[in-house]
């Protein structure tokens, strides 16, 4: 009698733990006034359809101000092909490389909210200062419809509000992605599969923002004004501001982990004094594998057809992934140089004749191709390699190998320039139609190419971070495509 007392008594209170447990949150998070999240009125689509919205904004606004900076440098501050391409590829390299700092600032002391507001302020001020450039008369670049020489004023904000920009965009990438998926539950069965679905529309957000800037924005720059298409982000970003601050008690906080600098110079350290030592034949016994750690599940897409092809539990491994998007990389800089070749010859037969814009639709598809290999790959591997309380600063390290690409390339571009000058006429001249950039792209293309080649010798000596799955979660990856990531 006594044994089935005790028994209804632990039934009893592991239904009312249970019931707790679907009550609350207890991830590690809090709400708004620092207290344990109620989980039917905080995080899951709730709070995350604030954070696509302000991703959503910035994305625009970058890509409508970049896909179409190198044309008003050239045109409107009367820059050189050359002096141009090195400053839009300072810029993007500025702005890739600020999120080291961003995500840096949010996991030691800021926290991602916080450092999410005060970017959207940042950005917001750049803005306003690129809006006001075009519309105050002493900002403007002339007094005229058209100037030979742009106001040093107009430079100099112009500049500064770029670079207010790159300030902004530096808490943006690194800590925004990271606080929408820390809307829902990894422990929670269905939020671990809603979480899923975050990253698509994620995905979705930043590729129709991408869109709307590369076309829409950049159709309002040349067929109205810059001043029009800069007024419209700027209203845009306001909203989307005030929208992710409405938001506030809907969301769930994660609480800054200290500074994620002290164990990487821990391991340094400890590197080279034993670096005379002998490595262990097992790979596995560098790392720390726990048995099971449901706080660290990861949502991952079914890839079963792929995994009986390749013999890869991922489908597709994120190193080969890299090496597709790389040798994509080589591929569309041969057709570049194909079709500017062709666009030279046609301008040399007939000054008047204009190639066709879609004879740029393959090395552009082939373009988005590449980097949906790389781009996530490289993306993957820096939030999956990377210790668990680090993945922001790990993300940020993604975003600064772009950046350092970047002013590599305005590198490159100084050395050609030098060395073909020599030789008698550079490849870049003062339009584009005095320049010799199909040279340039095969010289990419060759470039490329033996990166492809390093990559590989490197890739195929590389260890993974050690990966240990559950019974449940084995089974899970046939069904709902659930892998534990330790």
């Amino acid at each position: 009698m006594d044994q089935e007392i005790e028994k209804r008594n632990k039934q009893s209170s592991r239904k009312e733990e249970e019931s707790e447990q679907e009550k609350f949150v207890y991830d590690g998070s809090v709400d708004y006034k620092g207290k344990v999240p109620v989980r039917a009125s905080t995080g899951v689509w709730i709070a995350s359809l604030f954070v696509l919205t302000i991703e959503f904004s910035e994305r625009v606004s970058f890509f409508g101000i970049a896909a179409n900076l190198i044309s008003y440098l050239t045109k409107v501050m009367h820059e050189d092909l050359e002096t141009a391409a090195k400053n839009v590829n300072y810029w993007t390299g500025t702005t890739t490389l600020m999120p080291l700092i961003g995500g840096f600032l949010a996991d030691a002391y800021t926290g991602r909210f916080p450092m999410v507001l005060f970017s959207s302020l940042v950005y917001l001020m750049g803005l306003s200062l690129l809006t006001m450039s075009q519309y105050i008369p002493s900002l403007k670049p002339c007094n005229t419809k058209t100037c030979l020489q742009p106001r040093k004023l107009h430079q100099v904000v112009f500049f500064l509000s770029l670079y207010c920009i790159s300030l902004g965009t530096g808490g943006h990438k690194p800590c925004l992605e990271s606080f929408g998926a820390d809307q829902f539950d990894e422990n929670h069965i269905e939020e671990r599969k809603k979480k899923m679905s975050f990253f698509n529309w994620w995905s979705f957000a930043l590729c129709f923002a991408m869109l709307l800037g590369a076309t829409m924005i950049v159709y309002v720059q040349d067929f109205f004004s810059w001043g029009a298409a800069c007024l419209i982000l700027t209203i845009l970003m306001a909203l989307c501001n005030i929208a992710f601050y409405v938001g506030k008690p809907f969301y769930r906080y994660r609480r800054p982990e200290g500074n994620t600098l002290k164990p990487i110079l821990e391991v340094l350290v400890a590197a080279i004094r034993k670096r005379k030592l002998t490595c262990p034949s097992n790979p596995d016994l560098f790392y720390e594998v726990p048995k099971s750690d449901k706080s660290q599940g990861r949502l991952l897409s079914n890839t079963s057809n792929l995994r009986r092809v390749t013999g890869n539990e991922r489908g597709i491994s994120i190193l080969r992934r890299i090496s597709i998007g790389i040798a994509f990389s080589v591929i569309v800089m041969i057709v570049a140089a194909l079709v500017e070749a062709k666009r030279l010859r046609m301008h040399e037969q007939e000054k008047t004749m204009k190639l066709s814009v879609f004879w740029l639709v393959p090395q552009y598809f082939l373009h988005g191709l590449g980097d949906a290999f790389c781009l996530v790959g490289l993306q993957e591997y820096f939030y999956d390699q990377v210790p668990d309380s680090m993945r922001s600063l790990g993300m940020a390290l993604y975003l600064s190998v772009i950046g350092v690409g970047s002013f590599l390339s305005s590198f490159l571009i100084t050395i050609v320039d030098h060395v073909t000058e020599k030789n008698g006429k550079s490849w870049f001249g003062k339009d584009i139609n005095s320049s010799r950039l199909d040279k340039f792209y095969w010289m990419l293309a060759i470039i490329n190419a033996l990166n492809l080649c390093a990559y590989i010798y490197i890739a195929k000596r590389y260890t993974y971070k050690s990966v240990q799955m559950t019974g449940d979660e084995i089974n899970g990856c046939e069904s709902d495509g659930i892998e534990m990531m330790v």
